[in-house]
């Protein structure tokens, strides 16, 4: 964590910067209010697009995507744009398809999580969803409503 003080100021300046594109592809800035403190948060996140919609992926120890349970507004700096949006954090079975869909889309993660997919893009191994999702691998996805226009 202590690294992160470091590195997140740095990668927000790089997305505010002209130079976003060099990393705006995969990493946005998301904007939320805590839900008790109600001070304002922004943070570097990874992300994936599955259909208008974005998925964010939180190490459950990174207590952020609490905030966003139930869903939230959220204002989001991507590809040096700013939008705003609804995110809501999952857990359960809609944690399960949401990862589905960010492993069908970064074969670095299935990688990263020694999940195999099947030549029609489900696990080969259907028990690697629930474990992946499990508090033991403490992974916490999110999804970014944007409405359209936007």
């Amino acid at each position: 964590m202590r690294w992160q003080r470091l590195y997140n100021p740095l990668v927000a300046s790089l997305l505010c910067s002209p130079l976003h594109a060099l990393i705006s592809g995969s990493v946005l800035l998301l904007t939320f209010q805590g839900r008790g403190s109600g001070r304002t948060y922004t943070t570097p996140v990874n992300y994936v697009r599955d259909g208008e919609d974005l998925l964010l992926v939180a190490a459950r120890d990174h207590t952020w995507w609490k905030n966003l349970r139930g869903g939230a507004p959220v204002k989001l700096r991507i590809r040096g744009r700013d939008v705003e949006g609804v995110a809501e954090a999952y857990e359960g079975p809609a944690a399960e398809e949401a990862l589905l869909a960010v492993l069908r889309s970064v074969p670095a993660y299935r990688r990263h999580w020694d999940v195999h997919l099947g030549p029609d893009g489900s696990p080969v191994n259907p028990e690697d969803l629930s474990r992946v999702a499990s508090v033991a691998k403490e992974n916490v996805p999110v999804r970014v409503k944007i409405p359209r226009g936007q």
